[in-house]
């Protein structure tokens, strides 16, 4: 293997910082135990408190926070290399982990006491600071304008609530009128209910929440979602930090990036677990002393591990295209980011067809629930099924524009909620 080589300081990328460098490298001592609580988190439904307290102490949940608020601003090489080391302990650690950086910067729309506000509230968080529940779904729930803000009528249903959890906040949609919003909900004003029961990303914690009563909601947590791409090309205004110098588009790129960086992450963890699987362990039906030295697997090793370079390269690469064009103050145009958006799909479904052969070569004993590498197989499966990022739908976005076609949506087409709501603004007027 060429893992040594691969991080050394040579290898090391111009646009990734001092300090993202650091929080990786802690990730990465902590990889172990990460992966080895990753089947309690399972049976939790959310992280364990031992991965939960070490993430919190390396400062992975507060890779995308202001400066200005006591964090570092991450841009997207860094994030990429910090969720992908998180990734390869526990899928699910590595998508809380994007939750936590991805909804820092739909929630920084916020107004400025609101976002102050919050980061006072939550100082010694150990979690996502917030999280978001059917913000951008079809499916929202009701609210009404009253005195002084809004209520989120009882009986609402938000669900994919990553995170949920762990954060002290969360985001959801709602509908108040002809406008479609969203509102700033507290930890104790929703309930979270048990229904996270899937076959994969388990410790995730994408529960539905609900609300059981009528919650009352200040006119500084409440926004309208048609505002959304405006807000968020507004930050660079805002905030300093590399992280904030994008365009809507090109933060909406990096959760993107975040997402497929998870199965990378998990794809790199696979291929350790197969190598030393392959140490020990005899064939079944053929003369070798052990897997290593078997024709069939030195193939699959050598397949699966050019996958994974590939599916690296192309996210990192991508990675740093995006902070170039932060630096130079240069926005996106609809159509380099569904081109962008589709090449990081692409990645992520290289990812998961290299775990897959993994698995097929190794054979009945990667099925046993002991075995990391089902958990890694099953946990990139949901993950490749993610609304906003599967393979066929991205690929159709990107492929109409670069066929001269006009987009679907007039803003970041993975996410048609705010469509909806600008279409909705627009026919009220």
């Amino acid at each position: 293997m060429t893992t040594a080589k691969k991080d050394s300081a040579i290898h090391e990328s111009p646009l990734s910082t001092e300090v993202g460098r650091k929080i990786r490298d802690k990730v990465r001592a902590l990889r172990p135990l990460i992966r080895e609580h990753a089947a309690e988190g399972e049976a939790l439904g959310c992280l364990p408190p031992a991965t939960l307290n070490a993430l919190a102490e390396a400062g992975v949940f507060n890779l995308s926070a202001p400066p200005a608020f006591g964090g570092p601003a991450l841009g997207a090489r860094d994030l990429a290399e910090i969720v992908t080391e998180v990734a390869r302990g526990d899928g699910s650690a590595g998508w809380t982990t994007m939750i936590a950086s991805g909804f820092a910067r739909v929630f920084l729309t916020f107004p400025d006491a609101t976002v102050a506000e919050v980061y006072a509230a939550t100082r010694d968080w150990r979690g996502p600071i917030v999280a978001s529940a059917s913000l951008f779904s079809e499916r929202i729930q009701r609210a009404r304008k009253v005195e002084g803000g809004y209520v989120v009528e009882a009986g609402g249903k938000w669900g994919f609530g990553s995170g949920c959890k762990h954060a002290a906040f969360l985001v959801v949609g709602v509908q108040v009128d002809d406008v479609r919003g969203m509102v700033l909900l507290e930890k104790g004003q929703y309930e979270i209910l048990d229904d996270w029961k899937v076959m994969g990303l388990s410790g995730s914690s994408s529960n539905s929440v609900t609300a059981p009563n009528d919650i009352f909601v200040p006119e500084g947590r409440f926004a309208d979602l048609a505002h959304l791409p405006d807000k968020l090309n507004g930050l660079r205004q805002r905030f300093s930090g590399l992280g904030y110098q994008l365009d809507g588009l090109g933060l909406m790129l990096i959760v993107a990036m975040e997402t497929m960086a998870i199965t990378l992450g998990m794809a790199q963890g696979a291929y350790e677990c197969f190598v030393e699987q392959t140490e020990n362990k005899k064939p079944f039906n053929l003369p070798y002393d052990t897997l290593a030295a078997t024709p069939s697997i030195q193939v699959a090793a050598g397949k699966a591990r050019a996958m994974i370079n590939a599916a690296q390269a192309l996210i990192f690469a991508r990675a740093d295209y995006i902070d170039r064009k932060a630096i130079a103050g240069e926005g996106f145009e609809p159509a380099e980011e569904a081109e962008i958006m589709m090449d990081f799909v692409h990645a992520g479904n290289v990812c998961g067809a290299a775990i897959d052969l993994i698995q097929l070569t190794l054979g009945s004993a990667t099925v046993s629930l002991k075995n990391p590498i089902q958990r890694f197989a099953r946990d990139t499966r949901v993950a490749l099924t993610h609304g906003s990022t599967r393979l066929d739908p991205s690929a159709e976005i990107s492929g109409r524009q670069q066929l001269g076609l006009p987009p679907f949506a007039a803003f970041a087409a993975a996410v048609p909620g705010v469509d909806k709501a600008q279409r909705q603004a627009s026919e009220a007027a």
